[in-house]
Formats: structure tokens, C-alpha cells, sequence
């Protein structure tokens, strides 16, 4: 049910909120989210196969992060702003990148 999808949805914000400390680059991270699965902690990429709130491919990348990646958005958020630091050095410069390519 939708009520269900916005709630899970308003929490994994929450948790994301707690995470990154830094109004800036959580507005970052937010913009990716939203773009990539509006905030659904099960969001599937039906072509690609893609997971997660952050789209990780494949979605067991994530594991690095915590065993339960498939449920917990917390170990997705975890894993997401890892990758985006190691690849983009924040989540700005991800989103940076996003804007570009209109992916990360």
C-alpha cells in the first residue's frame, strides 16, 4: 500500500538525515535517492537488476555493508555513501556526476 511505501520511505530519510551530518551533502544524497528510487529500499531495476534505495549493481555489493542489505536502509545508506565517496569523493560530487550522466 502507499501509506506503507511513504512511511518506510520517511524513515529511511530519517536514518539518512543521522548519517550525514552535513545539510549540504545530505540534500545531495536526497537528489540521488529520489532520482534513483524514490526513496524505496526495494526498488528493482527491472533491465539491469540494479537495488536499493542507492540502485546498487549488483545489489549484493551492498553486503559489504551489512547482511541484511536487502531490508535494512540503514546498511543501504551505509554502503551508498561509501561508494559515493570513494568514487565521487561525496555525495555532491555524485550528484554532480548524476546531473551530467543522468547516472552515478
Amino acid at each position: 500500500p502507499a501509506q506503507a511505501a511513504t512511511t518506510e520511505a520517511g524513515s529511511a530519510q530519517q536514518i539518512a538525515k543521522k548519517m550525514i551530518s552535513d545539510s549540504a551533502q545530505y540534500q545531495c544524497f536526497s537528489k540521488i535517492v529520489d532520482h534513483e528510487s524514490d526513496w524505496n529500499i526495494n526498488a528493482t531495476n527491472a533491465s539491469s537488476g540494479a537495488y536499493g534505495l542507492v540502485q546498487a549493481l549488483p545489489g549484493n555489493k551492498m553486503a559489504s555493508a551489512g547482511s541484511d542489505w536487502k531490508t535494512n536502509p540503514a546498511t543501504q545508506i551505509e554502503w551508498g555513501l561509501d561508494y559515493m565517496k570513494d568514487r565521487y569523493g561525496s555525495p555532491c560530487g555524485a550528484w554532480n556526476f548524476w546531473q551530467s550522466n543522468g547516472w552515478y
